[in-house]
């Protein structure tokens, strides 16, 4: 063949083979144009830290302090680390040594900082304090809602996220001094960890949860051990991170206590063997009935918590109308990624002594399990009265979770104001300069703990009694 007639030739099947490139290039172009323009809406992380942010410092101005644990086993004994001077409770008596002085340190160092750089007063030491919870509580909450999108779907994240705002429960729980709370952060973290298959944060995040905030808050780390151990095989990458968080938190945990306490203390240990092996335990504080959670789970989260708890039922009617689906994710099936919240209920719910923080690390949980609930409903109906089922579910279903956020927020609202009128001792909050007497509880209700200053003195306190419908007074400076 002539050199002209090659070199034709050669130029013929590179354009030819650029042609089909191209054609390749723009049906994938078609194809990522058509995929993004089917994916629903979420809120970018930019807004979702600006939602979650705006409620979480809401809730660290206006929310009260709702148990008395709050103020005598974590607000006055920090008082005394950073001032000489506060109540003790019989748990940090040497002779139980129940509670942990890490716990307590971890929050009044930056209060140490923060009122020796600013000379500040110690209302606004308490306020700093609730803020950088707000502030914590919203980064986790942030990092749980993209695990969420990323392994549940958009929609559920979506859901989810106004779940955690509008709610009563995490309104209340955001910015609480309480261990519980602490491990809900964490439990949060810990999960989401556990959704996006990045197990180190996860034992770790459960470590810390367990042994520096709630000893108890390791039962939910029972599902990330068994999906680590029986199902991902990873049995020697459990040990190895499980013992390096060990090591790495029970060393100043031990040292810290023990120097506070003069004698060898393990605070997670005492904690366990006083509430589970003793022959009152936690009963002699008083009992509840069964219904006691199912009461509280609604005023917190009305509807939510009703969807949630039948979110495994409802997924099990969802795969008998789609049949069996294929596997295609590593990531842990959706059954156990709900499971830590079920395994919490089973574990608390049968307990007779009862109290609202007990649940406070599952409330991330609820919210999520309320929304795949709602999500897996929209998807039952459009399988069962959609006749184009090819079609995406959320096209034809949007109104029902729209219309259970309207429901969802209505009962919220008109429970705040049924309780705003009916019950203001309840809805009293924190330390501010007010009169006393606008704050008396109404005749049959408990008053709820917090510190109010007199206006003729803003130096003579009057703490609510949490246990009775009295102020009792106390003259000395505020301990915040």
């Amino acid at each position: 063949m002539p050199p002209r007639s090659r070199q034709h030739a050669k130029s013929k099947r590179e354009s030819t083979r650029e042609m089909k490139i191209s054609s390749v290039e723009s049906t994938n172009e078609k194809i990522n144009t058509d995929s993004k323009v089917s994916l629903p809406w979420t809120p970018s992380v930019y807004t979702a830290i600006k939602i979650l942010l705006s409620a979480r410092l809401c809730a660290a101005v206006w929310s009260n302090i709702s148990d008395c644990d709050e103020v005598y086993n974590y607000w006055e004994p920090m008082h005394f680390l950073l001032h000489g001077k506060g109540f003790q409770t019989w748990e940090y008596s040497p002779l139980y040594a129940i509670r942990s002085y890490a716990y307590l340190w971890i929050h009044a160092v930056p209060c140490y900082i923060y009122g020796t750089l600013l000379q500040s007063n110690k209302i606004l030491v308490f306020y700093y304090l609730r803020c950088l919870f707000a502030f914590c509580c919203a980064l986790c909450e942030l990092y749980f809602y993209r695990a969420v999108c990323r392994h549940f779907g958009p929609n559920i994240g979506r859901l989810m996220l106004t779940f955690l705002t509008l709610s009563s429960g995490m309104f209340i729980s955001s910015t609480a001094f309480l261990p519980s709370s602490f491990s809900m952060y964490l439990s949060s973290i810990a999960l989401a960890a556990w959704f996006i298959q990045k197990y180190e944060i996860a034992v770790f995040a459960t470590a810390v949860s367990t042994l520096v905030g709630w000893p108890f808050a390791v039962i939910l780390g029972l599902p990330i051990a068994y999906d680590m151990i029986i199902l991902k095989k990873k049995l020697l990458h459990f040990i190895k991170w499980s013992f390096i968080s060990l090591f790495l938190i029970i060393i100043p945990l031990v040292l810290v206590d023990s120097r506070h306490f003069g004698k060898l203390v393990f605070a997670p240990l005492n904690i366990v063997l006083y509430n589970v092996f003793t022959s009152h335990g936690p009963d002699l504080y008083g009992t509840e009935p069964c219904s006691f959670y199912f009461l509280n789970g609604f005023l917190n989260f009305n509807i939510v918590f009703l969807a949630a708890l039948i979110a495994i039922p409802a997924m099990l009617l969802l795969r008998a109308l789609e049949g069996t689906p294929k596997k295609i994710s590593k990531s842990p099936p959706f059954y156990l990624c709900l499971a830590p919240m079920y395994l919490w209920m089973v574990v608390f719910f049968p307990l007779a002594h009862k109290e609202e923080r007990f649940l406070f690390p599952i409330y991330p949980m609820i919210c999520l399990a309320g929304a795949f609930t709602v999500d897996t409903v929209q998807k039952i109906f459009h399988q069962l009265f959609m006749k184009r089922k090819f079609t995406d579910y959320l096209d034809s279903t949007s109104w029902i979770s729209i219309s259970f956020c309207a429901m969802f927020l209505s009962v919220s609202l008109n429970s705040t104001v049924f309780f705003k009128k009916k019950c203001p001792g309840l809805l009293w909050s924190g330390p501010s300069l007010c009169d006393a007497n606008l704050f008396t509880p109404s005749p049959g209700h408990k008053a709820s703990p917090g510190l109010c200053a007199c206006h003729q003195n803003s130096r003579q306190l009057f703490l609510v009694g949490a246990c009775g419908n009295a102020f009792s007074r106390c003259d000395s400076e505020p301990s915040f």
